[in-house]
């Protein structure tokens, strides 16, 4: 009888060790799943966002600077903010355009001031 005692305190102390870490380990990779899955969804609603339209840059319409100037003060958001690729990079073009370059650094909205 204390051998058989002795054998089940051994084996239910194996599958204690060994159970619950692997309990542990598969809920978190459904965790984790579940989590990518959500950010998965939350960035195409982003890609939808970012890709407004088809339609060609400011510059290539042949918009003068002011213009290009007063329709993103109307949009909210610079030309090269709403014409980005797909997967959010900015397009070569509108690395070397002037209008770009030309663009004021953007201030942050809440600037931290020491005293």
């Amino acid at each position: 009888m204390d051998t058989l005692s002795s054998i089940l305190v051994f084996l239910t102390g194996v599958a204690i060790r060994l159970v619950i870490p692997i309990l542990l380990t598969v809920l978190v990779v459904i965790v984790l799943r579940r989590v990518d899955i959500r950010w998965q969804k939350e960035a195409e609603l982003e890609r939808g966002v970012l890709i407004k339209d088809a339609t060609p840059c400011w510059k290539e319409q042949g918009l003068s600077l002011d213009e290009i100037k007063s329709k993103a003060e109307a949009s909210g958001a610079p030309c090269w903010q709403l014409h980005r690729l797909p997967n959010g990079y900015l397009r070569e073009e509108c690395l070397d355009c002037e209008v770009f370059l030309s663009a004021p650094v953007p201030e942050p909205k809440h600037a931290v001031t020491h005293a």
